[in-house]
């Protein structure tokens, strides 16, 4: 390695090293956790977006109803990116931190088709919100392995308002 290189390097180690804070969780748990915890943060930031797309989009004879129950469940959604993110700082890990990355760790599917039924919205986004609720459930399964009750306690309650979430939308999409 040249002197550059190493320069480099050790410069890297140095902002690296003012990012880490410290915790009683095993160096690997920590890891673990973020890398759950940041896919739960695109997935969501990815649900945000479709639900204010399709808010934006929504039409037909429910048209208020169905607005305003959208918009109401994008700012739940987006109340929860920043203890999300705060939660996988506090370990001492990175977190995202661009648009390109969320778009690389989402796995909630976008959907940028140019008319999608009112009734397709509500049941699109119903699903998307009961595979969140899956998703949360398997990070709470890594976090309660490593013991991190701090991070079991939040999931929980989003756990909790994704339900909620994909129940209302249920409802509002019944025959």
């Amino acid at each position: 390695m040249d002197k550059r290189h190493e320069a480099v390097q050790r410069a890297g180690d140095k902002q690296w090293a003012a990012l880490k804070t410290p915790t009683d969780l095993e160096s690997e748990a920590t890891r673990n956790i973020a890398g759950a915890l940041n896919a739960i943060l695109a997935d969501v930031y990815a649900l945000y977006l479709k639900t204010k797309n399709f808010h934006w989009h929504m039409s037909g004879p429910h048209f208020r109803d169905y607005h305003l129950l959208l918009d109401d469940q994008a700012l739940q959604l987006f109340a929860m990116t920043d203890p999300i993110a705060e939660r996988i700082r506090k370990l001492g890990q990175p977190t995202l931190k661009s648009i390109g990355h969320i778009a690389r760790t989402q796995r909630i599917l976008d959907n940028d088709a140019e008319y999608v039924e009112p009734g397709g919205m509500l049941a699109e986004l119903a699903e998307d919100n009961r595979t969140l609720v899956a998703r949360l459930r398997e990070v709470h399964g890594v976090c309660d392995e490593s013991r991190d009750i701090a991070s079991t306690s939040l999931i929980e309650t989003w756990i909790d308002e994704s339900e909620e979430r994909a129940w209302f939308l249920f409802e509002a999409s019944r025959r």
